[in-house]
């Protein structure tokens, strides 16, 4: 049978470095081509990035990309790799619009271009990014093989390019993905691949980028399968990785060109012979697929760490409180940065409790991040007695003196802030304005307060597994939440029980579930009403909270914006 060596590089670009994308691309098909790799493939638009959003109105960036591919090309060939073709993604422009590409690099040139339905831009998932009857698909004739490709969203359309493919006749099928990680999403992907794969009646090698961008994160979790939908190995997540594998394929594959399932089927020769005998190497292990709490851990981390480099900061600064959440912060942003580029604040008031003030304290000596202490008291009498502030108001100005206190500390010292809010709080508006609500990312926007303590006793048994210090104290997890911005305040005087409102939550926020449908769910009317209204009246909050990784499917700001201006209620 004939054999191919395909490398698959799981690679994390920067949206809009098309220079550092190309050194990347690069760099990681040298490593491939060491690996004798005859042919390479990378994520979809990974010489852009990924989601590049409204630069792809821009007529100079399409543009760039397109020049900057071109000089890829010339790199590759100078760099020892331009006898391997590589499949590079990209963003080009034809009297269409703005196209996402993919374009075939080989021997110093640009020897193929794909190009996807015109895009006004580059949301998530818009619903105009499929290929659609036709366009026009290469096939690509690598020694002797016939390579079909599909990009992304592609692999999710139900007949549509693959199964045209697979009635044109191809030895393999290679999609290169940018697909956003969300909970549970991994447990999808092998199933979808296995049935795309035998719709195309030939193997499947699926790509995906990996790292974050912006409120996005991608989890790698390359697979490969047969055509027979046999998993033949599968990268890790959340890391980049290159992906070597030996397939032997049938060969004899189809060579007619012209119109299959309504698009047209254009084939590329590269080079007729076929590879001589060789001995292959042993297949990959599959990557052991993460539990949950894992996987959401390191989407935390990987969103986290990227947003900050990415941006250009060194270190980040958050208020420590004692509380599960800023716990939960820390922890994360040492994994994600150490410890030394990690600033944490205790900011203590009147009404701060003696056991806050200790968790706070011994979560920085457990971890080793710099910390440090800031009275607030003096402020907030200030702003109290001139202002005459009681009640809400009084409470509200120690969030907002704390907030001050972050963001001056950041002006000063170049760090990030931090802002510590969860999604429940979120939902229902449990967070000031201009307080704990002030930021530059949110690392745990969107993940309910039920996960948070999951996620918290989930990271402290890996580190007694290893046989290191649990980082967040067991207090921290233990004690009943509290804002302490009044005497013996905790967060059920104002919230039901977070398991009965997490439980809602979901069911209205990522379900759409309406007023009457929870109701005959089982929820308890007064509940229902009450939870509603505060979700839907704290919309005008949201809007005005950092960016935060995107874990679900329905995350605040990106996948769900309500009008602030909102008339209707149900109930």
């Amino acid at each position: 049978m004939p054999q191919l060596r395909l490398a698959l590089a799981q690679v994390n670009p920067c949206v809009g470095d098309l220079a550092g994308n190309a050194d990347l691309v690069v760099e990681w098909s040298r490593k491939a081509v060491e690996a004798g790799a005859h042919l390479v493939v990378f994520p979809e638009m990974v010489l852009t990035g990924y989601p590049v959003e409204d630069l792809a109105l821009r007529e100079s960036f399409a543009a760039a990309s397109r020049q900057a591919l071109v000089e890829l090309a010339r790199r590759l060939d100078d760099a020892g790799a331009g006898g391997v073709p590589v499949f590079v993604g990209y963003l080009d422009r034809d009297e269409r619009g703005m196209r996402n590409a993919a374009a075939v690099l080989h021997g110093g040139e640009v020897v193929a271009r794909q190009f996807k339905h015109h895009l006004p831009n580059y949301g998530v998932f818009d619903e105009r990014r499929y290929f659609t009857p036709g366009d026009t698909l290469d096939v690509v004739r690598l020694h002797g093989l016939e390579i079909g490709m599909v990009i992304c969203e592609d692999l999710w359309q139900d007949g549509g390019p693959i199964a045209a493919l697979g009635a044109a006749g191809v030895d393999l099928v290679v999609s290169p993905n940018a697909s956003p990680y969300e909970r549970n999403k991994d447990d999808l992907r092998l199933p979808l691949v296995a049935r795309r794969a035998a719709e195309a009646k030939a193997p499947l090698a699926y790509v995906n980028t990996v790292g974050g961008q912006d409120e996005l994160v991608f989890d790698g979790d390359t697979i490969v399968v047969g055509a027979d939908g046999e998993l033949l190995t599968r990268a890790p997540q959340f890391v980049e990785h290159l992906v070597v594998l030996d397939l032997d394929l049938p060969g004899g594959a189809s060579r007619e060109a012209g119109e299959f399932e309504g698009f047209e089927v254009r084939r590329l020769v590269i080079s007729e012979d076929p590879l001589p005998a060789y001995d292959p190497l042993p297949a990959p292990q599959a990557a052991e697929p993460l539990s949950d709490e894992a996987e959401v851990w390191h989407a935390l981390v990987t969103g986290l760490r990227d947003y900050v480099h990415k941006n250009g900061f060194r270190s980040v600064v958050l208020g420590l409180s004692g509380g599960i959440d800023s716990a939960v912060v820390a922890a994360l942003a040492v994994d994600a940065l150490g410890a030394d580029s990690v600033h944490c604040v205790s900011m203590p008031s009147v009404y701060s409790s003696d056991h806050s003030k200790s968790d706070a304290h011994d979560l920085a000596q457990r971890t080793g991040l710099h910390y440090s202490v800031q009275p607030i008291a003096d402020m907030v009498k200030v702003f109290v007695d001139q202002l005459g502030l009681t009640g809400l108001a009084e409470e509200n100005v120690q969030a907002r003196c704390r907030g001050i206190a972050l963001m001056g500390l950041s002006n000063q010292h170049g760090h990030l802030v931090l802002a510590t809010g969860n999604k429940s709080e979120l939902a229902v508006g449990y967070s000031t304005i201009y307080g704990d609500a002030v930021g530059g990312f949110a690392p745990i926007k969107d993940v309910l307060k039920t996960l948070v303590w999951d996620l918290a006793r989930w990271r402290n048994a890996q580190a007694e597994k290893l046989g290191e210090q649990p980082p967040i104290p067991e207090n921290s997890i233990s004690k009943p939440p509290s804002a302490e911005l009044r005497p013996g305040q905790v967060d059920t005087d104002s919230l039901p029980d977070y398991d009965l409102l997490d439980s809602l939550l979901d069911d209205y926020v990522e379900g759409d579930k309406g007023y009457h449908d929870l109701i005959e769910m089982g929820f308890d009317h007064e509940l229902v009403d009450r939870v509603l209204r505060m979700v839907d009246k704290a919309e005008y909050k949201r809007r005005q909270y950092p960016p935060g990784t995107k874990i679900t499917l329905k995350a605040f700001g990106r996948d769900r914006r309500l009008p602030i201006t909102n008339g209707w209620r149900e109930g």
